[in-house]
């Protein structure tokens, strides 16, 4: 029962840091805190229930909850949207954040940053590869990848020293 509830509060948390979104000039994909919740979830949960939190999320936002950024719910942000492909990526980027975890990765600064780095390249490579269908390559990188970078590597940066705490507070939550 634990874990259920472990999951169902991480996709809430996933949820609750989506709607801290900023548009982007020039691009139809907005700047959120999305990602970042998406990798600390995966780190701190572990690879199968951190893949769960983000699928469940994915399905709380398909069943027309306002759950995706800036409100937005619905099979239409999930099949014809242009964050789709982000959003499809996120419990492939949960797991491989929870994989490298689970292999020690979360234990030490370095190695957490450079485990999250990975996994937010699925994320990039999933909401590339999902604008290229809409625009072509280039534009799909400069409008998809290119704006978030800097602002990402930050998130990275947070979310590797909030790691400690957050794995503290899931093992709580745990053994109780």
């Amino acid at each position: 029962m634990v874990n259920v509830l472990t999951v169902i509060a991480a996709s809430l948390f996933i949820a609750m840091l989506a709607q801290v979104a900023v548009p982007i000039p020039g691009s139809p994909v907005p700047l959120t805190l999305q990602p970042i919740a998406v990798l600390l979830v995966g780190v701190t949960l572990g690879s199968r229930r951190g893949a769960a939190a983000a699928a469940l999320y994915l399905f709380e936002g398909l069943t027309g909850l306002p759950v995706f950024a800036q409100g937005h719910g619905g099979i239409i942000w999930l099949t014809m949207g242009a964050t789709a492909g982000y959003l499809w990526s996120y419990p492939f980027a949960a797991f491989v954040a929870g994989f490298v975890s689970e292999r020690g990765w979360g234990s030490q600064m370095l190695r957490s940053i450079a485990g999250m780095l990975l996994a937010l390249g699925v994320i990039y490579a999933g909401g590339w590869a999902w604008l290229a269908l809409i625009v072509n390559p280039r534009n799909a990188f400069s409008i998809g990848i290119l704006p978030f970078l800097i602002a990402d590597i930050i998130k990275v940066a947070i979310g590797a020293s909030l790691l400690p705490s957050a794995q503290r507070l899931v093992s709580r939550f745990s053994a109780q």
